[in-house]
């Protein structure tokens, strides 16, 4: 391992430390960000102050740029305290990448003024270009952690001034992202939600908004990286899925530690003896215990052998993004299992809000559902396979 590896290893495994630091805290708030649908301020704070919110930041403008490993673990542990929080810290660490993409000075005035968060939702409308930049009218959906960030963002299509449609030399769209203060644009709160319920995924919209040319990027071309770190080759889209797997292994990982716990104590109604003396209780938590292992093992796995190529050749090929994304999908499916049988497992014990069961049930069925875990991918791989001889 090189000096330079090994020092952003240090990086990342320092911030997978500040993480576990910070869980009793998270853990406490748990309840207060599920009543009001928001990260509470105390959370906010220890993530800003141990800047957990700046792992994916260039380390030019003083973000840790940690290897992606350290990015995971940093999730895991933090979900295991809670999803809703650990789910808005991943969003907005990948958002931040969009920094590489960005003039220095431009970068600096977002992510350099306190708390330095920016948050974006889906791909939707079109922003007109005008001299000087673009004018947008639009609402977007699924700003997980808007309500945190000081800055929004949205990826739009790009209209000229007489209203046609720009595209690409493929003939694509031409997408950009814009950036603009939170405080020009409308927040909606839309998201009642079953599970993540303490995001905050709501609704923004702005009216006639100027968005000057500097404050765009082109989201995921490696042509237009100022930075030239392997972090940035990956691109947003992987990166979210590698995350969001991990915030899954934490709220699984959470969520069976909790019914073993239980089944060291707990008598069955009607049951002669403990939870923990019963074999098929027993062959029930070994089996979940090693499908957990595995499924962390192979995201893992996938994600460190991805890394080390990109590091070796600099390139993020189409065959590192279809394996990122079947582990990633295929993690998040395992980790849904892995609660489900935690969650039966614990019998009616389970449906109370005051035990550790039913949130953690429901923030995992609403992460399963999320574009990360889609079953087309399992197509789009199975398609890859075949036309590769």
């Amino acid at each position: 391992m090189g000096e330079e590896t090994q020092m952003n290893a240090t990086r990342g495994f320092g911030l997978v430390e500040r993480a576990r630091a910070i869980a009793p805290l998270i853990a406490g708030e748990a309840d207060e960000i599920e009543r009001t649908r928001r990260l509470t301020p105390a959370v906010v704070s220890a993530l800003v102050e141990n800047g957990l919110y700046r792992a994916l930041l260039p380390q030019s403008l003083g973000g840790a740029e940690v290897p992606i490993e350290g990015f995971m673990q940093m999730l895991e542990e933090i979900a295991k305290a809670d999803a809703s929080t650990a789910w808005c810290l991943g969003q907005c660490c990948v958002c931040a990448m969009i920094a590489a993409s960005l003039d220095r000075d431009t970068a600096h005035e977002i992510f350099n003024t306190q708390p330095g968060i920016l948050a974006w939702g889906a791909i939707a409308h079109e922003a007109r270009a005008v001299e000087g930049g673009y004018r947008v009218t639009a609402r977007w959906d699924f700003a997980s952690g808007s309500r945190q960030a000081n800055w929004l963002g949205a990826h739009v299509r790009i209209a000229s001034a007489d209203g046609v449609s720009r595209k690409n030399a493929d003939g694509s769209p031409e997408v950009r992202t814009i950036l603009f203060p939170a405080e020009s644009a409308v927040l909606h709160d839309v998201w009642q939600a079953i599970g993540l319920a303490g995001t905050g995924t709501d609704s923004y919209e702005v009216s006639d908004l100027f968005i000057p040319e500097r404050f765009t990027a082109f989201r995921d071309v490696p042509s237009a990286l100022r930075e030239k770190g392997p972090l940035y080759r990956i691109g947003t889209g992987s990166t979210f899925s590698l995350g969001f797997a991990a915030v899954s292994l934490g709220v699984a990982r959470a969520t069976l530690d909790a019914a073993i716990a239980l089944a060291r104590g707990k008598h069955q109604s009607l049951a002669a003896s403990a939870m923990r003396d019963n074999q098929s209780v027993q062959g029930l938590i070994g089996r979940t215990e090693g499908d957990l292992r595995a499924a962390r093992a192979y995201l893992h796995a996938t994600a460190n052998a991805m890394w080390r190529d990109l590091s070796a050749t600099g390139e993020f090929s189409a065959a590192h993004r279809s394996a990122v994304r079947l582990a990633a999908t295929w993690t998040i499916h395992q980790s849904a299992k892995v609660v489900d049988a935690a969650y039966h497992m614990a019998g009616a014990t389970a449906v109370f809000r005051s035990n550790p069961f039913e949130r953690r049930f429901r923030d995992m069925h609403a992460i399963a559902q999320q574009i990360q875990a889609r079953d087309t991918h399992y197509e789009d791989v199975g398609k890859a396979i075949l036309a590769s001889e």
